[in-house]
């Protein structure tokens, strides 16, 4: 899987533009949407900042423009809150077809209140989290202020919102008037987080609170003090992330990986679904490795060649500390670079090459420099690089 742009079309088949963020390390074992704020788009930092918090914890997050906002096609005066939630199920859809079916659905203000409503329609939702929500959509006729007499008598009218202008028709209000918020979340038997700024000046604090009352458990609350409506600094939204995908950890099912075991030192596992990614316990600790991209890997973790050269570097690097404390010499930090390559002997056969470039930093002089280097050379991993080893293969039922 790669993180990159998508696209995809709603329900008008009209072209929506999203973006996929996924994990570096793994596969997703849950699938979230994002719904941005009113006449904001998939682009603000805020939203970035709560995906990369939910990718770090394993989830995978789509985040898209509605309709007529951002890189997505169609106009914006003619589109409406029911359409906003018209394209979160097409973006439910378009995940379930390419990826996995979302568990999630996570919305920022109108955002907020649109997945409510997608949510009763997305079978695969079992939680919600909203950040600045209000109690009700209508609640967006307070941004359009003064304009709001002059669309209900003329039937549109250009407002400025956040410095830049839009066109809002009279059926965008009429539409907002038909949704009833707090009547749908009293119903709804889903997971809900309400988070919500106390300082909040666009959405007041007031909101989550009767979406709070009015929902039924499990329901959560979190206090966002100090932020804004929009989450500009990024500990906020960083926050918001971390929250949610601890909190959503208990509604959604994220599979447990069987922690490995061995009398050895190193044991891998690797199922047949995996690809090339495979699960390893290395003494105490556990990692995977990989493979490139380029090769059929999903690049989750180390090749086995480059653990091969990690051990020759953390060999490398200790054994010249150890040598120059016993020696009482200045050497502040070592640092040990390794690439790999192979090299032709003869036709046909090819001879592994680990060139190691060694930086030192510290009050030495130049004997103590050639001496260390030569030290390097007598590192045990060196060793056992250089001379070849003997590999042993014994089969057997289990541990």
């Amino acid at each position: 899987m790669k993180s990159g742009k998508v696209n995809f079309k709603n329900h008008q088949n009209q072209q929506l533009a999203g973006k996929i963020a996924l994990p570096l390390d793994q596969d997703p074992h849950n699938f979230v949407i994002f719904a941005h704020c009113f006449t904001c788009t998939k682009n603000l930092l805020a939203i970035k900042n709560v995906s990369n918090a939910l990718t770090s914890q394993g989830f995978g997050v789509l985040s898209f423009d509605f309709t007529g906002l951002g890189e997505s096609d169609g106009e914006f005066a003619e589109t409406n809150f029911s359409g906003n939630v018209q394209d979160l199920i097409a973006a439910a859809d378009f995940l379930k077809e390419n990826y996995k079916a979302p568990t999630l659905l996570v919305g920022h203000s109108l955002g907020g209140a649109a997945v409510y409503f997608a949510a009763n329609e997305i079978e695969s939702i079992t939680a919600i989290a909203t950040i600045g929500a209000p109690s009700e959509p209508v609640h967006v006729k307070k941004l359009l202020q003064d304009s709001v007499e002059e669309i209900s008598q003329n039937g549109v009218a250009n407002v400025l919102l956040s410095g830049r202008p839009f066109t809002i028709k009279k059926q965008f209000l009429d539409d907002l008037e038909n949704q009833s918020l707090l009547d749908l979340v009293a119903k709804q038997k889903k997971a809900i987080l309400v988070l919500h700024s106390p300082q909040d000046t666009t959405v007041s604090i007031n909101n989550a609170e009767e979406i709070y009352k009015a929902a039924f458990h499990p329901k959560s609350f979190v206090s966002l003090d100090g932020a804004d409506h929009l989450l500009s600094n990024k500990k906020d939204s960083l926050y918001v992330g971390k929250v949610i995908a601890g909190w959503a950890s208990r509604y959604v099912e994220i599979p447990q990986q069987a922690k490995l075991s061995t009398k050895d030192e190193v044991v891998s596992s690797l199922s047949k679904e995996d690809n090339f990614l495979t699960q390893m316990k290395v003494g105490s600790h556990y990692m995977v490795a990989d493979e490139p991209i380029d090769i059929g890997g999903n690049d989750y973790g180390p090749n086995p060649y480059e653990l091969v050269a990690a051990g020759l570097a953390a060999c490398t690097s200790m054994t010249l500390q150890l040598y120059a404390k016993r020696k009482e010499w200045d050497l502040q930090k070592v640092e040990v670079h390794i690439s790999h390559t192979k090299e032709e002997v003869e036709e046909e056969v090819l001879k592994d090459v680990f060139t190691r470039h060694i930086v030192m930093h510290g009050e030495l002089d130049e004997k103590q420099r050639k001496r260390l280097i030569a030290i390097a050379n007598k590192c045990p991993v060196h060793k056992t690089l250089h001379q070849g080893s003997k590999v042993v293969t014994v089969e057997r039922e289990s541990l």
